[in-house]
């Protein structure tokens, strides 16, 4: 969303110290001298300005500016001018001081706070402005109380605190009507007819009639609806809500179903007085606006099918984390190439996991069809004093981001669980049998993060954005009253399990394999500098823990050091045992496509800064071997082997079936099918020839082999080729006498 471009940055540099209780009491004092203070930018945090490196704040920030930076004013019958102070980012809690006078308190991170200074800007030219800035550590973690989600996470971030002003603070100039909130959706969209849904808190110091002016210009730039009504205001905040349709309208898509032609909407305020005839509507009586880009579509999820305009897709979707620990400081174009980098991979969604992005991310969803699955910044567990504010947030976040038709679909909470078992506990067969009863046993059982905090967050939520669905938390299993549960995290072939399980656990349990966002393994990066191999096989296991994310236990039980000559060997290892998982278990998830899954999300695309961990590119956007892997499973049309779990049993008939895949909305002509077999004694060759329909599965065929005791291993290779396509799949299984 964008203003009308009636304001200005705060630039130049802003003093900076830590804050101690004799420095609080008075840095605010425009008379104070802070000649002695470091210097940043903003927007930055506040750990990447040298001396503030290992900081946890709280930090006290003063920048001086004078009336020249003030933006033009508005309408010369827009009435008197009145001028606001805002910052678009504040990480994580604030108190804001403006030439000495208390202007008020913040919480929230990745909304804009706003204060009018309309008087201190006509009582004197030079200015002070001071903030009070707080991001406290976490501390229980099953307790959290800010809502920071992955930001304060180790396993996203290592030890780091993003405290800092972290977007830009601007001032703002606006008639005597202004619009202090705004809202857009598009709650209905067809061949016919788009509605569009509009909602504004107009505030004013005292009474007033305006003019609401919204007006659609369509991706060809030519203005569809000029919709206009009369409102009388009331001294202070004034709110309206209001629907426009706009006529045959050019459909959003996402990439795989069509075209993604965007609009411009832009709300106006027109004071317009009382008289019997209103002046003309134009720039000299504009008093505030807001402008959105926006696409017109409609979503909706049934039973974990997602629809778009009602068409049905099949969801590969992958998760983002922040795009890196500077969050503030990172190259627009690095924040939207993470969206390209999806698209490369032949993916459909990206789940912004806990956290809000910056802007540029979902405007290039927008601009490329990639759907957003949007969470709320809340993982894991909280304390019982969040909930309001909780619910604050997510009304800011609808404000924020509603109007992107690439969101298709809001998370309230990801994992809002119990503290986990250690991961230490997985290093033995009765650890790991007590951590998956125990995690078994957490989610039937109600908590005050899922049952409270997560109502409350999803009332919120719908009440706010009812043309979306919400998911009310991630990762819960079906549980008592209703049994029905969410999407599954369920890490096959990593917590627990083989990769190859997968297929067997949602034959047995098909509603784990409705939506499955818990599939990945770890791997270090290919450039693992970070890791001092020197005394191989041992690893400083603290370090790597503490700061990389690595999983200790795991990797002893995986993958343990000892087995591996060397660091180089260990690295490929395991980078080979994530390709394999990911490909599988793709492979897996597609073939039950719509019956019952409608879709997966890989962890994740890539790090923040030097991991060990579930993304398949490092922090540089360098891949991994799951990189190819993941575009190879990503195909639209592909060819998948279901081989049953336990590989083949001497002695038993072993059948293999053979399926195809299309997720493209026409048919597949002139395929071709060639499956080759070998194992110990005896070698079986196939060949099929046909076409697809539009977004299917399809059995092509089955192979049938009688496997003797002679030890060994069987060796398939199964290729698709045809109409532009071609796609090969190997699989290894062991034979054991």
């Amino acid at each position: 969303m964008e203003s009308s471009g009636h304001s200005a940055v705060l630039s130049g540099p802003w003093a900076i110290a830590p804050a101690d209780e004799e420095l609080r009491r008075q840095f605010h004092d425009p008379a104070f001298d802070d000649s002695d203070w470091s210097e940043t930018s903003v927007p930055a945090h506040w750990r990447t300005v040298r001396g503030f490196e290992q900081h946890d704040g709280p930090i006290l920030y003063r920048h001086h500016f004078n009336g020249d930076h003030r933006p033009p004013r508005r309408g010369e019958r827009a009435g008197s001018p009145r001028h606001w102070l805002v910052f678009d980012g504040l990480l994580y809690q604030s108190d804001i001081w403006l030439d000495g006078d208390y202007l008020g308190d913040t919480e929230g991170w990745f909304f804009p706070h706003q204060f009018e200074i309309t008087d201190h800007l006509a009582a004197r030219r030079d200015h002070i402005v001071a903030v009070d800035l707080t991001c406290s550590p976490v501390g229980d973690t099953s307790a959290k109380r800010n809502l920071t989600g992955t930001l304060q996470e180790p396993e996203y971030m290592g030890q780091w605190n993003p405290g800092g002003i972290w977007r830009p603070v601007r001032m703002e100039t606006s008639g005597a009507a202004r619009l202090r909130f705004s809202r857009l959706l598009c709650e209905e969209a067809n061949e016919e007819r788009a509605r569009l849904r509009v909602r504004a808190v107009v505030d004013t110091p005292t009474t007033e009639h305006v003019i609401l002016r919204t007006r659609v210009v369509d991706p060809d730039g030519i203005e569809v609806v000029d919709h206009r009504f009369e409102l009388p205001l009331a001294v202070g905040e004034n709110r309206r809500e209001w629907t426009i349709d706009v006529p045959r309208p050019h459909l959003w898509w996402p990439r795989a179903l069509g075209n993604q032609p965007l609009y411009t909407v832009t709300l106006e305020v027109h004071p317009i007085g009382t008289s019997a005839a209103p002046p003309p509507l134009g720039p000299d009586t504009l008093s505030d606006d807001r402008t959105w880009t926006t696409g017109l579509r409609r979503v909706e999820l049934r039973d974990w099918n997602l629809t778009v305009n009602g068409q049905r897709l099949f969801a590969k979707g992958v998760l983002l984390g922040p795009t890196s620990r500077d969050l503030a400081g990172a190259d627009p174009g690095t924040v939207g190439h993470d969206v390209d980098l999806a698209s490369d991979a032949g993916l459909d969604l990206v789940r912004v996991h806990a956290h809000v992005a910056r802007p540029e991310l979902y405007e290039r969803a927008d601009e490329l069809g990639i759907l957003v699955w949007q969470d709320l910044p809340l993982i894991r567990g909280y304390a019982h004093s969040v909930r309001q504010t909780a619910v604050q947030h997510a009304r800011e976040a609808v404000d924020l981001l509603g109007h992107h038709p690439s969101i298709a679909l809001w998370c309230g909470h990801d994992e809002p669980l119990p503290a986990a078992a250690g991961l230490e506990a997985l290093s033995e067969r009765r650890g790991r049998f007590r951590a998956m009863v125990k995690g078994a046993t957490a989610q039937t059982l109600p908590t005050w993060n899922r049952t409270v905090l997560d109502r409350a967050v999803t009332r919120a939520l719908r009440s706010a954005d009812p043309s979306r669905p919400v998911v009310p938390h991630s990762g819960v299993l079906p549980h008592p009253p209703s049994f029905d549960g969410t999407d599954s995290h369920l890490w096959n072939g990593w917590l627990h399990g083989e990769v190859d399980d997968l297929s067997l656990l949602l034959a047995t349990w098909p509603r784990l394999g409705r939506w499955v966002t818990g599939l990945s393994a770890q791997s270090p990066p290919t450039d693992a500098s970070f890791i001092d191999g020197s005394e191989w096989p041992v690893l400083d296991t603290e370090t790597l823990s503490t700061h990389h994310g690595f999983q200790d236990a795991v990797f002893k039980r995986r993958l343990p050091c000892a087995a591996f000559p060397d660091l180089s060997a260990w690295v490929q290892a395991a980078q080979n045992h994530q390709a394999h998982l990911i490909r599988a278990q793709i492979d897996t998830l597609r073939r039950l496509k719509y019956r019952p899954t409608g879709g997966f999300v890989v962890a994740r695309l890539a790090d923040a800064h030097p991991s060990i961990s579930c993304s398949i590119l490092d922090d540089r956007r360098n891949p991994k071997a799951a990189w190819d892997a993941l575009a190879e499973a990503c195909r639209p049309v592909t060819v998948i082997a279901d081989i049953p779990p336990g590989g083949p049993v001497p002695g038993e008939r072993f059948e293999i079936q053979i399926h195809a895949v299309s997720d493209l909305r026409v048919p597949v002509a002139d395929l071709e099918v060639t499956a080759h077999l070998t194992w110990p004694g005896g070698e079986l060759s196939r060949r099929w020839a046909g076409a697809l329909e539009p977004d299917s599965v399809s059995l092509i065929g089955t192979l049938e082999v009688d496997v003797d005791h002679r030890p060994g291993e069987l060796v398939l290779v199964v290729r698709l080729t045809g109409s532009g396509h071609e796609v090969e799949c190997r699989h290894r299984a062991g034979i054991n006498s």
